[in-house]
């Protein structure tokens, strides 16, 4: 629908809203006076109901989810209110005239008790869910609309379509190659050719050769080599490089006063400074030195 369609049709919602709103402006009035109202309250008292569904249908058009079905239930109802307080006023003629007795609605008691309730509760709903349907309006926040994928599918075939159609010539298609005949195998024989040979001349004109021109070319190499050259001194180990005999006498000097509890290849290795291997060889070494002491 374009703009003049929606201008004409929220134009057209208004006019019966309004015309609505006037019919039902006499009967509500008039329920106003029955139930004690002043000409002032009584004369207030349908913009209270009928305002308060006009709020409701606003706040239905713009909340949705949770805050949309508050919204219509708030409608609902005092439209229900609005149209049993209208029905009463029709089945009561002595209310157009203000004749009735003050509190008055219906001849039965329970039926006059409930009007009465239902009229007087509706100025004070229409503060309470009023109040609430504006805060939701103003406290609302609409989701983003999102493109939907169908289109967007469709949007990069048509600018395909048109990119190909702005081409001058069309692409030649692949020329297939035209095959190439090898030729046949020859077959070879590794056997002494009976053919005689033929006589080699006794001397030959020697043919001088060209001279070569040497030039620098610099060497190529597949991947690049790694530069290579003496350990600095500083970066040598301090520590010389002792034998096995060595550690044995080192071991032994470390631990004489040892217990054989404490005998173990890790303080062995923290104590000489060797490798676990080492360690565990002087291990066994020492044990079987004590061992060997302790039967002698």
């Amino acid at each position: 629908m374009n703009r003049t369609g929606r201008v004409l049709l929220v134009a057209a919602l208004v006019t019966v809203v309004a015309m609505a709103f006037r019919v039902s402006w006499n009967a509500l009035r008039d329920i106003a006076n029955a139930i004690g109202a002043d000409h002032t309250a009584a004369t207030l008292y349908p913009f209270v109901v009928d305002g308060l569904m006009a709020l409701a249908l606003v706040a239905t058009l713009v909340l949705a989810g949770r805050d949309r079905t508050f919204a219509l239930r708030v409608l609902g109802t005092y439209t229900l209110a609005s149209l049993v307080l209208n029905y009463v006023h029709g089945l009561v003629p002595a209310l157009h005239g203000a004749t009735v007795d003050w509190g008055r609605l219906a001849d039965w008691d329970p039926a006059n008790w409930a009007l009465v309730l239902l009229a007087t509760s509706l100025p004070v709903g229409s503060i309470y869910f009023g109040s609430d349907l504006v805060a939701k309006v103003l406290h609302h926040r609409p989701a983003p609309i999102s493109t939907p994928v169908t289109n967007a599918e469709e949007s990069t075939e048509t600018m395909r379509n048109r990119s190909t159609a702005d081409l001058t010539e069309s692409t030649p298609q692949p020329v297939p190659a035209a095959p190439v005949r090898m030729p046949d195998p020859v077959a070879v024989d590794f056997l002494k050719s009976t053919l005689p040979l033929k006589p080699v001349p006794t001397a030959l004109a020697p043919t001088p050769a060209p001279a070569i021109e040497r030039r620098a070319v610099a060497a190529e190499s597949p991947r690049p080599r790694r530069a290579t050259g003496r350990v600095p001194q500083v970066a040598r180990s301090s520590r010389p490089k002792r034998t096995p005999d060595q550690l044995l006498a080192e071991a032994r000097t470390v631990t004489a006063d040892w217990p054989d509890a404490k005998l173990t290849a890790e303080g062995i290795r923290l104590a000489v400074h060797t490798s676990p291997a080492n360690a565990r060889t002087l291990r066994e070494t020492l044990r079987s030195e004590r061992t060997g002491k302790a039967v002698a």
